[in-house]
């Protein structure tokens, strides 16, 4: 998005006499998020502004002059994807597929060619520049921390042919040996596992309670309720004590994505 969004944001605020801390809690947001806005690393929701149009009263501005949105994601997704935006720590299971936030366009292209009813490629276009954006959260070196527990599965199943496969491979590995995301294996030795049934992502925020958000064939929900979060968290340490270790887990990825180049 265009910073002047962010920058007219800020002198606002700063007009008001407020820290980011203080409009967050009075636009009932994260400071994290107000920090991206301003920053233009994020584009709020239309609600988000509603709320800071009314916290900074400045009419219907930041909601009337939003930066123009071309993010397409699937209707279940859309709120998951702003507490992404907004996360601090995202700790991802994977039972099928490479999580959206670590794939490489060719095999994003791939994952979303198999949806149905089919769609054209300029949708398909568009649904693979908005994962692709997705992935800018990692441009920050810090922010948020990223782990990534996948079943062994994710790693044989072969999504856009032994090319589109080492080359996503490669990029995880690359990502792990720069100490941004940590990856767990969980092996097919290991037999039945916690995390069986779905997809699962854990959220955890600066200044909110954590979320988790689980996904299934066209469905999505997010969980806030405090005692299925804490439930969940628990499945997901339970799983992760049973994990490879990352130095073995990175030696099997770079060993698959060996594999496959030489199948090429």
């Amino acid at each position: 998005m265009s910073n002047i969004y962010g920058e007219w944001l800020k002198a606002q605020r700063e007009a008001a006499g407020l820290t980011q801390q203080e409009l967050a809690t009075a636009a009932v947001m994260t400071r994290s998020h107000i920090a991206h806005i301003e920053a233009g690393r994020r584009t709020p929701s239309k609600e988000d502004a509603r709320r800071l149009d009314r916290a900074l009263n400045t009419g219907d501005v930041l909601s009337s002059f939003l930066p123009d949105d071309d993010t397409a994601v699937a209707g279940y997704f859309e709120a998951a994807l702003q507490l992404e935006q907004q996360a601090t720590m995202i700790r991802e299971f994977a039972l099928s597929f490479i999580p959206g936030i670590l794939q490489t366009g060719r095999y994003a292209r791939a994952v979303l060619s198999t949806s149905f009813p089919p769609v054209g490629e300029a949708e398909c276009d568009r649904l693979v520049v908005t994962r692709l954006e997705r992935a800018k959260i990692l441009e920050d070196p810090v922010t948020p921390v990223v782990w990534a527990l996948l079943d062994e599965a994710v790693l044989r199943r072969v999504v856009g042919g032994p090319e589109v496969m080492a080359e996503q491979l490669r990029h995880i590995v690359k990502l792990v040996e720069s100490g941004r995301v940590r990856v767990h294996v969980l092996p097919f030795g290991l037999g039945v596992h916690p995390l069986m049934q779905s997809m699962l992502t854990l959220l955890n925020f600066e200044d909110q309670p954590p979320v988790a958000y689980s996904e299934g064939i066209q469905v999505g929900k997010i969980h806030d309720s405090p005692a299925m979060v804490d439930r969940l968290e628990g499945t997901y340490d339970l799983a992760l004590g049973d994990a490879m270790p990352l130095k073995e887990s990175l030696t099997l990825m770079r060993a698959t994505a060996k594999d496959y180049e030489h199948r090429e």
